[in-house]
């Protein structure tokens, strides 16, 4: 089951229209609104939902070291190219393109209200291949032509724990994970994938902070997944009125049934 909607709050739906449009060539699916707006990322939708507090009232931070919500990320083509309109265009870059671990390259970058997005070029070549049916399927959904929704990062505390929830409720498959040898905090990332999309999951050996999820102010607010309300976990009402989950780390998601 995928991720099928990821909720993105901002100040201004239309700039971010235009901005999701022009750099990651996003789709609008029906008549937005001053309120909302829905664009498809090929995999999955971001739905782009107005709100009245801007960047600075969030208590997210740029700190993998904080739990739940790290960023969403796109699998694209021609990434260098991409990177080059986005930085003439004046966006904000926290990492320039570079060959990471895994022989894939990546960048991140700012979307206008502090959501942090990543490109990613090229298929991961994992450090330990868990599920090699899940892995064929990801590498047969090929380059693409348009920049698809991938994944959306989260910081946990146990991987195992949280692999075998997700699996168990939402049928994610544990695939494969990546190392970072260099990394003195003893950094690892994990892949649970579920349908053509995936939750990145990133583990350190030291200490980590937590946060509550706020699904008010402008970033990411929380993704939708296919499947049945889960039971024992934390609730949140979202302005329009969705029950959202919150999950031990942090991770905020409402489900297909009632999102």
């Amino acid at each position: 089951m995928p991720i099928k909607n990821v909720v993105v709050n901002c100040t201004d739906v239309q700039r971010s229209i235009e901005y999701y449009s022009k750099f990651l060539e996003l789709q609008v699916v029906g008549e937005p609104t001053p309120e909302r707006a829905v664009l498809d990322a090929v995999t999955a939708t971001i739905e782009l939902r107005a709100v009245g507090n801007g960047r600075e009232l969030s208590t997210w931070v740029g700190d993998d070291l904080q739990k739940g919500f790290r960023h969403i990320g796109f699998k694209v083509d021609r990434l260098d190219e991409r990177a080059a309109v986005l930085k003439a265009a004046g966006v904000e870059f926290t990492l320039d393109p570079l060959d990471a671990e895994g022989a894939v390259r990546i960048c991140f970058f700012y979307d206008p209200d502090g959501t942090l997005l990543e490109m990613i070029q090229g298929d991961l070549q994992y450090a330990a291949v868990l599920d090699q049916a899940g892995v064929a399927r990801e590498r047969a959904l090929g380059v693409p032509q348009r920049p698809r929704f991938d994944h959306i990062a989260i910081t946990i505390d146990d991987r195992e724990q949280t692999s075998a929830y997700y699996d168990e409720h939402y049928g994610f498959s544990f695939i494969g994970t990546i190392e970072q040898p260099h990394d003195h905090r003893g950094f690892s990332i994990g892949y649970l994938k579920g349908g053509d999309t995936v939750l990145e999951v990133f583990t350190y050996d030291v200490d980590k902070t937590s946060r509550e999820p706020q699904l008010d102010v402008a970033g990411f607010a929380y993704a939708e997944l296919e499947g049945k309300p889960p039971t024992g976990l934390g609730q949140l009402v979202s302005p329009d009125g969705t029950t959202v989950y919150v999950d031990p780390d942090g991770f905020a998601f409402a489900v297909g049934s009632e999102a």
